[in-house]
C-alpha cells in the first residue's frame, strides 16, 4: 500500500494519494494534477477514484481535471446538489485491492462534509487511518460559520457528533490525515503538523477536552475567522464544475510598451518581489504581493476578469507563482515582463517608489501625531500586543474599510515582518492615497530592538 501527501504550499492544503494493487484513488485534489499523474506512473498505478471531502471554499478542487486526464470517477457527500460526480452515503465501501475506504458522513464544517477510514483488510480489520477533510486537524476542528451567524449553533453541533460519534470511537491509534495544514485560513489555530492520531488530539487538542457539547458549540460560535471574497468563487467553481486546463496557462514574455498599453486598458501588474525591492522601484499602479505570499492574498485583491501580468527581477521561475493562482482560479494569468523589471527602467519607463521606515525610524517619529499608524496583523497578533497609537484592520479587510483610514494625512504601516504591510501600502496607493510608508521589519523587529508593546 502506498499512502502520500501532497501539500500545496501558501493555502496550506493537503491531498492524499492511495495506491494498491494496481489502481489508486486521490482524496482532495489540487487543480494542477500533474503530481498525482506522475506518482501512479512511476508506482505503475491506475488512478480510478477521486473523493471530495467536502465542497472545499479556499482553492479550486482539481477534481474534473483529474478524471479527464484518468478516466477516474468523482464521489462525494450527498447533501450538496453538486452539478459532476456520484453522490455515496454513510457507510459505502470501496475497495483497492485489499486496502478497504470507507464513507464516514461527518457534517458540521459542511452539510456534505465526509470522511474516509482506511483498512487494509490483509493486516487488520482495524482502521488504520482517516482522511478526515476539515472536520478535524492538528490542534484545531472545522470552522462552522458557512452557512451565516444564525446557524452556527446548529453546524457547531453537528460536528461535534460528526467527532464524537465518527471520528474519535474509531481508536488512539488511527492516523488522522486532514485536509489543511498550519496557516489554512479554514482553520483559527492549525498546529505546525502533517500528520496527527486520534489518541494524540483526545490528550493535546484543547476544543475535544472541552466540558460538554454545550461548551464546544459556545466556543465555535465566537470563533473569530476570516472570510476571502474568493471563497464565493470557489463555492461557485467547486458545487458546478471548474473548466478544465488540460495544463497550466502558457505564459506571455512581453515588452515594456507591451505591458504599458495592456496596463492602460486595464490589465493588472502585480509585483512579486520582496517589499525592499517594490519599495526601492517599481511600475506605477502596480500591486505588490511578494511572491510566496501570492496563494494566501491573491484572492483577497486580484479580480478573475482583467488580465494578470506578472513582475520580479528576472523574468524567469515565476512557475509557483502560476500555480497559487490557478489554484485558486486564476485563468486570467496573461504573462511577464520580459527580462523582469530592469527591463522596465533601461527602457526609460518612469518608476515610482513607495517609503520605507525603520523600526527606529518609527520609535523616532511615534508621538508627532502628523500620520495614522495602521497594523495590518490577524486580530489574534494585534490582541497579543501592539505598537501604542496604532489603529488595526486586517490586511484583507483594507479594501472594505478604506473608509476608516483617512486620505489626507500621511499613513504608516505595519504588520508582521513587513511583507503584509507592503500589500496594504501597494493597495492604498492604487487607490488614491499619496503619503504611504511601510515598516520594514514590522512587530518583529519593534520586539527585536526591545521597544514596548501595549497589551490590553
Amino acid at each position: 500500500m502506498i499512502v502520500e501527501l501532497v501539500k500545496s504550499e501558501g493555502i496550506a492544503h493537503h491531498s492524499y494519494f492511495v495506491g494498491n494493487s494496481g489502481r489508486a484513488a486521490v482524496v482532495d485534489p489540487r487543480r494542477d494534477v500533474e503530481v498525482y499523474l506522475s506518482l501512479a506512473e512511476s508506482n505503475g498505478l491506475d488512478i480510478t477514484h477521486i473523493f471530495e471531502t467536502h465542497r472545499n471554499e479556499d482553492y479550486v478542487i482539481g477534481s474534473l481535471e483529474l478524471a479527464d486526464a484518468t478516466g477516474a470517477e468523482i464521489y462525494h457527500g450527498r447533501n450538496l446538489d453538486f452539478g459532476y460526480g456520484t453522490p455515496v452515503i454513510d457507510g459505502a465501501k470501496f475497495t483497492l485491492g485489499s486496502v478497504e475506504l470507507e464513507v464516514l458522513e461527518t457534517p458540521g464544517h459542511t452539510l456534505e462534509s465526509i470522511s474516509l477510514a482506511l483498512r487494509d483488510m490483509g493486516v487488520s480489520k482495524e482502521v488504520q487511518m482517516v482522511f478526515s477533510g476539515d472536520v478535524i486537524f492538528a490542534g484545531e476542528t472545522g470552522r462552522v460559520d458557512f452557512y451565516g451567524v444564525d446557524r452556527r449553533p446548529e453546524m457547531a453541533g453537528l460536528l461535534y457528533d460528526s467527532l464524537f460519534s465518527k471520528i474519535l470511537p474509531l481508536g488512539d491509534h488511527v492516523i488522522l490525515c486532514p485536509a489543511h495544514g498550519a496557516g489554512s485560513v479554514c482553520g483559527a489555530d492549525i498546529r505546525q503538523q502533517d500528520y496527527t492520531t486520534v489518541g494524540y488530539e483526545m490528550k493535546t487538542n484543547p476544543q475535544l477536552n472541552l466540558a460538554s457539547k454545550k461548551d464546544f458549540i459556545d466556543f465555535k460560535i465566537k470563533e473569530t475567522l476570516y472570510t476571502p471574497p474568493y471563497f464565493k468563487k470557489m463555492e461557485e467553481y467547486n458545487q458546478k464544475g471548474a473548466p478544465i486546463m488540460g495544463r497550466l496557462p502558457y505564459l506571455k514574455a512581453m515588452p515594456a510598451k507591451i505591458l504599458k498599453k495592456m496596463q492602460s486598458d486595464g490589465a493588472q501588474i502585480l509585483d512579486v518581489r520582496k517589499p525592499t525591492s517594490f519599495g526601492d522601484g517599481h511600475i506605477p499602479g502596480s500591486f505588490n504581493i511578494w511572491r510566496e505570499g501570492v496563494a494566501a492574498f491573491a484572492g483577497w485583491f486580484l479580480n478573475y476578469n482583467d488580465p494578470i501580468i506578472l513582475v520580479d527581477d528576472h523574468g524567469y521561475g515565476l512557475n509557483e507563482v502560476r500555480q497559487s493562482l490557478v489554484r485558486l482560479g486564476f485563468d486570467n494569468i496573461y504573462g511577464y515582463l520580459a527580462d523582469g523589471f530592469p527591463n522596465w527602467y533601461l527602457h526609460a519607463e518612469s518608476v515610482d517608489k513607495l517609503n520605507l521606515w525603520t523600526v527606529q525610524d518609527l520609535k523616532k517619529h511615534q508621538f508627532d501625531g502628523d500620520f495614522f499608524l495602521l497594523d495590518v496583523r490577524q486580530i489574534d497578533d494585534w490582541e497579543n500586543g501592539y505598537i501604542e497609537g496604532a489603529y488595526h484592520i486586517y490586511l484583507g479587510e483594507v479594501p472594505l474599510k478604506m473608509n476608516e483610514i483617512p486620505g489626507d494625512t500621511p499613513v504608516v504601516v505595519y504588520c508582521d515582518s513587513g511583507y503584509k504591510s507592503t500589500v496594504a501600502c501597494s493597495f492604498l496607493k492604487n487607490n488614491g492615497y499619496s503619503s504611504l510608508t511601510s515598516v520594514v521589519g514590522s512587530m518583529t523587529a519593534w520586539k527585536k530592538a526591545g521597544y514596548p508593546v501595549v497589551n490590553d
